[in-house]
């Protein structure tokens, strides 16, 4: 039998190298000169706090953080954005969570996505993580090219290939 795992890894190291470059990048920038515009990464929380003086800047902000995730080969998709705050005076801040992990709904979501798709495949959830099992791989392989095209919210890997 076939197996492999569906997973949602959040490498921290890599998204702590982003938020370096994107602090590099803000103290580089002309029209961030003179403010006082920052990141902050909490580990044990995997929350990022995003600061600026305007709501012009913490768009900027969110903008380069989401492109040098892509550079870093990160999925944007991690980033769950909560709402902006104003913080004293004239500054906003907004928090980002990072997502890892799959919840218990998406899971039965991908589930029934793999269900659905009619193939000689078994799928169980396995607390924040999903194994695929079957006898030939290439039906293994349909379920990950299935799932990459799927639209969902959230990022996916794919490990412990195993035949």
């Amino acid at each position: 039998m076939a197996t492999f795992d569906v997973v949602n890894k959040l490498d921290l190291q890599e998204v702590d190298n982003t938020i370096n470059m994107v602090t590099r990048d803000i103290a580089n920038r002309y029209d961030f000169k003179g403010s006082s515009t920052n990141l902050s990464l909490n580990k044990s929380e995997k929350t990022i706090k995003l600061e600026a003086d305007n709501n012009m800047q913490l768009t900027a902000v969110r903008d380069m953080l989401e492109n040098r995730a892509i550079s870093r080969k990160l999925s944007i998709k991690i980033f769950d954005f909560q709402n902006e705050e104003n913080a004293s005076g004239l500054s906003v801040r907004q928090i980002v969570k990072l997502r890892e992990g799959i919840s218990t709904d998406n899971a039965k979501k991908i589930n029934k996505m793999i269900k659905d798709m009619k193939l000689k495949v078994q799928s169980q959830i396995q607390g924040e993580q999903l194994r695929v099992t079957g006898k030939k791989i290439d039906d293994l392989q349909s379920v990950i090219t299935a799932l990459n095209e799927a639209k969902l919210d959230f990022p996916l890997q794919f490990v412990n290939m195993k035949s």
